[in-house]
């Protein structure tokens, strides 16, 4: 993986989305130090990094011999991160489609919780990416609406592992999880 990238990532990340103290995080757990990637995300740079990392990180899958037809997660975070990463992908010339998975499906028109769906067909392998990983219940809900919707998962990609039993919950459903940093790697690479 780039290192150069992980680098400057990991700056912008530390400097923008990464602060110490006291919180409450979705998954109800309390911890000392919260990590909002969606301001790196929605930043230029830092979009462009994740773009590239991401899409690195989607050619190494590739290239061990599993095909890879698109990208997506659970709206809201992962919307930024699947849009950059379908860019790179397409100014590499190698595109991959994009997905978005809905929180609650639509409650009109075609009622579906997964959008842009008419990009795949059914079987396509894809890989799910995510901002942040801490015990994987969101990660692992957007999973089964993905498969629920056709298509195949190969690989789930976040930004952060906070290493809080997330890895180990998606491995039990069958998933592996690929993480540009962890807390501990993350604090290294912004030195």
């Amino acid at each position: 993986m780039n290192t150069e990238y992980k680098r400057r990532l990991a700056k912008i990340l530390v400097e923008r989305s990464y602060k110490e103290g006291d919180f409450l995080l979705a998954s109800g757990r309390r911890s000392d130090y919260y990590f909002d990637c969606r301001v790196t995300a929605l930043h230029a740079e830092g979009a462009e990094l994740i773009g590239n990392l991401f899409f690195e990180a989607v050619s190494e899958i590739i290239a061990s011999g599993t095909p890879v037809k698109g990208v997506g997660g659970m709206t809201m975070g992962a919307d930024p991160l699947v849009s950059a990463t379908t860019v790179v992908s397409s100014q590499q010339g190698k595109p991959l489609n994009g997905l978005l998975v809905r929180k609650e499906s639509k409650g009109h028109g075609t009622n579906q919780f997964v959008e842009g769906l008419a990009n795949f067909e059914t079987g396509d392998p894809v890989v799910v990416l995510e901002d942040v990983v801490t015990t994987g219940g969101s990660l692992l809900k957007a999973c089964q609406r993905i498969e629920a919707a056709g298509l195949k998962i190969v690989a789930v990609c976040c930004i952060l592992d906070r290493e809080e039993g997330g890895r180990e919950k998606l491995k039990e459903a069958g998933y592996e999880l690929k993480a540009l940093f962890t807390r501990r790697e993350l604090l290294e690479h912004a030195r």
